[in-house]
């Protein structure tokens, strides 16, 4: 991940609601191509997802910080962490329908594809079926998506677009 970073804490409690920030970032600041737009879980005393925009030049830090200083957010330099879950990059809006592992590397800013439970990369043939929510983490610096096997032989993202909130039947 090349560029500047800044971390901005809504106090949001979800993942939905931070991809949701990420995109409305995304199109209201006109954000330039090549940034990346992160969500990292903070377990700091209070337990929180925060986003980050790595953006690709100092001055469009410099821009987008103030923007989203005017708009009152709070806004810090830098990553919360080395782990982030990647929403906006490179390539994302390419990621629709089934592509082949080969079409997803070469269409977007993912580095790695690894299947859960097994060792080494999967045949750069074999189709993922995306379901159109593809969220790759930053692993040891290299922007890598786990996925796993499906019926049909197909692979899918391990995250699913609209989870089963936890306890929803209580």
């Amino acid at each position: 991940m090349t560029g500047r970073a800044l971390t901005v804490d809504a106090g949001l409690t979800d993942l939905r609601a931070a991809d949701r920030l990420l995109h409305t970032l995304a199109a209201e600041l006109a954000l330039p191509e090549g940034t990346f737009g992160c969500t990292h879980l903070l377990h700091d005393g209070r337990p929180r997802v925060a986003v980050s925009l790595t953006l690709p030049t100092e001055e469009t830090l410099s821009d987008t910080r103030t923007r989203l200083t005017a708009r009152s957010y709070d806004v810090t330099d830098g990553l919360p962490g080395v782990v982030g879950r990647a929403v906006l990059y490179p390539g994302a809006g390419a990621l629709t329908g089934t592509l082949t592992v080969a079409e997803l590397l070469s269409r977007s800013a993912i580095d790695q594809v690894t299947v859960l439970g097994t060792p080494g990369e999967p045949d750069p043939r074999t189709r993922v079926v995306t379901r159109d929510h593809v969220r790759p983490q930053w692993l040891d610096g290299a922007l890598v998506l786990a996925v796993q096997p499906a019926a049909g032989g197909v692979l899918v993202p391990f995250e699913v677009p609209h989870p089963t909130p936890c306890c929803a039947d209580h």
